[in-house]
C-alpha cells in the first residue's frame, strides 16, 4: 500500500486517535497496520512473526484502556512494534534498531506509553505487580496489564510473579498470548497444558453458551464475572492452574477477532483484583510465509512483500557462522563420544543445536525458557558422568549466574557453557549485547573461560572441553568467523595458554577472542605505514591465564595494550593488568573494550568503532601509545 491507498494508519497519531474509530474501523485499521510493519521490515529487518501476530489484540488493548495513565508492559518486547506505532512513533518506525533511531524493545527513556524496558523474558508479571502495588499506595486508581507468550510463560520467574499477584489484591491484568510458539516451537508440560484448556469442549462449550445467553443481560453477567472462581468450579467441577493461584481465568479468546477482544476487555475492565485472560494468535497472522515458516520468520531479514522471497546473500565463499561451527562440531563431536549431550534454554534454532536435535533427538534437550534450569539440569547431567554442552545466549547466562556458582562450580562438575553472541551483537542493544560474561565468570573459582580466535579454535576448544576438563565457558560473538575452510581436526589446546601470533619489538598487544582478528589488520597497517614493531599474543584464557607468557611480557615491554569485545571493568584486561601490578612490573597497560556505559543498538561494526576497538580504533591507540602523532 502507499500512503494515499492507507485509509486509516495517517489518522492515528496515539491511542486517543485510535478511540475515535469505530469497532469495524478499528477492524480496517489493523489490516493497514499489519501492512505497514509487513513493508517496513521488508527492508528494515526486524522481529517480524511476534509482532503481525498481536495487532489486534495491541489495537484492542490501546482501544479500551486509557494509556499512558493505564500501564501496558509487555513481555520480551519484540512484539510491540505495532504498539510503538499506535503511540505515536509510526514515523520513526524507519529508524527501528538503526544507531541514534527507535530501540526493537519498549523502552521508558523512549516514550510514557512504554511503562516498563524490556528484552529478557518472564518479567512482566512481576514488573506489572511492582507497578500495581505502588499505584495502589500512592491512590492512584489506575489498570496495569501485562502481556506474556506461552513461550515466556515458561520461566521461572513468570510463575513467581504469578503466584505473588495471585496473593495479592492488585489490579492487575494478565493477557497470555498463546502462538504455542516463542522462536522455535515451544516445549514442555506448560505447553500441553495450555492445549488442553485451549481445546477442552466441555468446558469452553458450556462458558461460551453461558456468557452468549447473558449478552442480553449484561447486569446479571457482570455479576456473574465478578463472583469468581467459586460459581466456576460449581458450575465446572473443575479449576484450573491460574484459578489455583488465586487469578480469575477468561478465555481462550480469538486473538484475531477484535470485536471479541474489545467486548472482553471492556468486560474485565471492570473486573477488580488479578485476572488472566487466555488469547489464542497465530505467529506471521495476515502473512502467509510467516504463517508457513514461523521460526524462520522471526526474524526473517530482508524480503519482497509481494512474493515473501526472502533476499539472502550469496553464502559461496563466505565463512560461516560461528553457530555454526558450533551445531557442526558438536555433532561430530557426539558421534564420537556417547556422553555428549546438547542442552538449549529454548534456542535451538538461535544456537544451531537443531543440527544434532535432527540426527540425535535423544541426545539434545530443549528445555524452554529456563536458563538457570538449563544450567541445573546440566549439573544434574554431569553429575552422573555426562558431558553437557549447554549454549546459552551470553547476555541470558546472567539470569543463571547462582546456578552456575553453585550447582556448577563448587561441584567442579564438567558442564560447557557455550555462550553464542558474546560482545556486541549489533541491533537489539542494551538487552541482548553479550558485555559481562567474562567479567562476571572470572571471580568464580574453578571456572576455565576461553574464547576462539577462529573457527579452527572454536573446534579445537570444545574438543578440549569435552575431554572432562571441569566447569568450562567457551565464548564465541554473533556473525561469522574469518575462515572458508574451516572444517579443521580437532587438538586438545592445554588449558592456560595463549599463541603469539607475531613477534615485535615496540609494544605488546594482547587480544581475546575473534577481535584479535581486528587487531591482526590493524598491526599490519601500524607496521606498513608507521614502522611499528609490535608483539600480538591471542590470550585464549581469560582463566586460568598463561602466566609464563604474561612473565615474558612484562619483562621486555614498557607499553602493553589489551583487546576484549566485553566490558573492561573486570574483564581480560584488568587480569593483565592485576598481574602486571602483582608482580611488579613497571608497564602501562592500555584496555580496549566495552565501556562503562550501557551501549545502544546499532550494527556490530558502528558499535565496535563507537567503543573504539575496531581495526582503526585499535590502530589510533597503537599510534597513540607508540608516540606516532600525525603530520596536519
Amino acid at each position: 500500500m502507499t500512503v494515499t491507498e492507507y485509509k486509516y494508519l495517517y489518522r492515528i497519531n496515539s491511542p486517543e486517535d485510535l478511540r475515535n474509530l469505530s469497532v469495524d474501523e478499528l477492524q480496517t485499521y489493523c489490516g493497514e497496520l499489519r501492512q505497514f510493519i509487513i513493508e517496513q521490515l521488508s527492508h528494515n529487518p526486524g522481529h517480524l512473526g511476534s509482532s503481525l501476530g498481536v495487532v489486534e489484540l495491541t489495537a484492542a488493548i490501546h482501544y479500551i484502556f486509557n494509556t499512558p495513565d493505564d500501564k501496558l508492559i509487555w513481555d520480551v518486547g519484540h512484539q510491540a512494534y505495532a504498539h510503538k506505532i499506535i503511540t505515536g512513533r509510526r514515523d520513526q518506525f524507519c529508524t527501528n534498531r538503526k544507531l541514534g533511531g527507535l530501540s526493537g524493545f519498549p523502552r521508558i527513556e523512549e516514550s510514557a506509553y512504554d511503562a516498563f524496558g524490556t528484552g529478557h523474558s518472564s518479567t512482566s508479571i512481576s514488573a506489572a505487580l511492582g507497578i500495581a502495588t505502588a499505584s495502589a499506595l500512592k491512590s492512584e486508581k489506575r489498570d496495569v496489564i501485562a502481556v506474556i507468550g506461552d513461550g515466556a510463560l515458561t520461566g521461572g520467574l513468570a510463575f513467581e510473579g504469578l503466584n505473588n499477584a495471585g496473593a495479592s489484591n492488585a489490579n492487575i491484568l494478565v493477557i497470555l498470548n498463546d502462538n504455542d510458539m516463542s522462536i522455535d516451537p515451544n516445549v514442555g508440560a506448560m505447553k500441553e497444558y495450555l492445549l488442553s484448556i485451549s481445546t477442552s469442549k466441555k468446558y469452553n462449550i458450556f462458558k461460551q453458551r453461558t456468557w452468549d445467553n447473558l449478552e442480553r443481560m449484561p447486569r446479571l453477567r457482570r455479576i456473574l464475572q465478578k463472583a469468581g472462581n467459586a460459581l466456576k468450579q460449581g458450575l465446572l467441577q473443575q479449576s484450573n492452574l491460574f484459578e489455583s493461584l488465586h487469578f480469575r481465568y477468561f478465555g481462550p479468546v480469538d486473538g484475531h477477532d477484535i470485536n471479541a477482544l474489545t467486548r472482553v476487555l471492556s468486560d474485565l475492565k471492570e473486573i477488580p483484583g488479578p485476572k488472566l485472560l487466555h488469547v489464542l494468535t497465530v505467529k506471521g497472522k495476515g502473512y502467509k510465509p510467516a504463517e508457513d515458516n514461523q521460526s524462520i520468520w522471526h526474524a526473517p531479514g530482508m524480503f519482497i512483500p509481494e512474493t515473501g522471497e526472502r533476499i539472502v546473500k550469496d553464502q559461496h565463499g563466505i565463512p560461516p557462522r560461528y553457530q555454526d561451527v558450533f551445531g557442526e562440531t558438536i555433532l561430530e563431536l557426539a558421534r564420537k563420544n556417547d556422553k555428549i549431550v546438547g542442552i538449549t534454554p529454548a534456542m535451538p534454532t538461535g544456537c544451531s543445536l537443531n543440527i544434532m536435535m535432527e540426527q540425535m533427538p535423544e541426545r539434545c534437550f530443549d528445555v524452554g525458557i529456563a536458563e538457570g534450569h538449563a544450567v541445573t539440569f546440566s549439573a544434574g547431567l554431569a553429575a552422573m558422568g555426562l558431558i553437557p554442552f549447554c549454549n546459552i545466549y551470553s547476555s541470558f547466562m546472567q539470569r543463571a549466574y547462582d546456578n552456575a556458582i553453585h550447582d556448577v562450580a563448587i561441584q567442579k562438575l564438567n558442564v560447557v557453557m557455550c555462550l553464542d553472541r558474546a560482545g556486541l551483537v549489533g541491533e537489539d542493544g542494551a538487552t541482548h549485547h553479550g558485555a559481562f560474561d567474562i567479567a562476571y565468570f572470572r571471580p568464580i573459582p574453578n571456572m576455565v573461560i576461553s574464547s576462539p580466535m577462529n573457527e579452527s579454535e572454536l573446534r579445537n576448544l570444545m574438543y578440549t572441553a569435552s575431554l572432562g576438563k571441569g566447569p568450562f565457558v567457551i565464548r564465541y560473538p554473533r556473525g561469522r568467523g574469518v575462515m572458508e575452510d574451516w572444517h579443521t581436526p580437532m587438538e586438545e589446546i592445554k588449558i592456560g595458554t595463549s599463541r603469539i601470533l607475531r613477534e615485535g619489538h615496540d609494544i605488546a598487544v594482547l587480544s581475546f577472542g575473534h577481535v584479535g582478528n581486528f587487531v591482526v589488520n590493524a598491526l599490519d597497517e601500524a607496521e606498513q605505514k608507521y614502522g611499528i614493531s609490535a608483539t600480538h599474543v591471542d590470550v585464549r584464557f581469560a582463566k586460568p591465564l598463561d602466566e609464563a607468557m604474561l612473565h615474558s611480557i612484562g619483562r621486555n615491554f614498557g607499553k602493553i595494550i589489551t583487546v576484549e569485545d566485553g566490558v573492561i571493568k573486570g574483564g581480560m584486561g584488568s587480569a593483565v593488568l592485576e598481574f602486571m601490578n602483582y608482580h611488579g612490573y613497571d608497564c602501562h597497560v592500555k584496555m580496549l573494550g566495552i565501556p562503562d556505559s550501557f551501549i545502544e543498538h546499532g550494527t556490530p561494526d558502528q558499535l565496535h568503532a563507537l567503543c573504539g576497538y575496531d581495526t582503526h580504533g585499535i590502530l589510533e591507540t597503537i599510534k597513540k601509545e607508540s608516540g606516532i602523532k600525525e603530520e596536519k
